[in-house]
């Protein structure tokens, strides 16, 4: 376990390590009282497995080291605005709240698309702060994207 003094720092270098690997770069962290006790980025390409999201890895960790299967006193921390399926494992998991860094016009589903915390049908919604450090999240996607055309 770490103790961050930026937790979307150690996002970032994660969604950096997803990009070397040819991974889309998103980096996610769970944090407990100041501690990561979870992390993960993109690795669906590696695992061939479409559910290693940032977010799942990072969730699946937290939940391996605290032993339970509820993170309510915890916050995720990801660099790209959370998918459907992402926002679904979060609501299970009862984080308490999450931060993200750049809108998925796309694919993101809190603040865009179906935004799955605001439906009648979420039992649990966290507190959501969106747009931190957008901007170096969006040129880090942007890159990447660019290079593969």
């Amino acid at each position: 376990m770490t103790t961050p003094d930026n937790p979307m720092e150690i996002a970032f270098a994660l969604a950096e390590e997803a990009a070397a690997a040819g991974e889309v770069p998103v980096g996610a962290v769970v944090v407990r009282q100041g501690r990561v006790i979870g992390r993960g980025r993109n690795t669906m390409r590696e695992t061939r497995d479409p559910t290693a999201h940032a977010e799942f890895n990072a969730i699946r960790a937290a939940l391996e080291a605290d032993g339970t299967g509820r993170l309510g006193d915890c916050d995720l921390y990801v660099t790209l605005e959370p998918c459907t399926m992402c926002a679904g494992a979060i609501a299970h998991a009862r984080l308490r709240r999450v931060y993200y860094a750049a809108e998925d016009p796309k694919g993101g589903a809190v603040d865009n698309g179906v935004r799955f915390f605001a439906q009648p049908t979420c039992h649990h919604a966290p507190e959501v702060i969106g747009g931190v450090q957008a901007t170096r999240a969006a040129e880090l996607l942007r890159r990447f994207f660019a290079a593969r055309r």
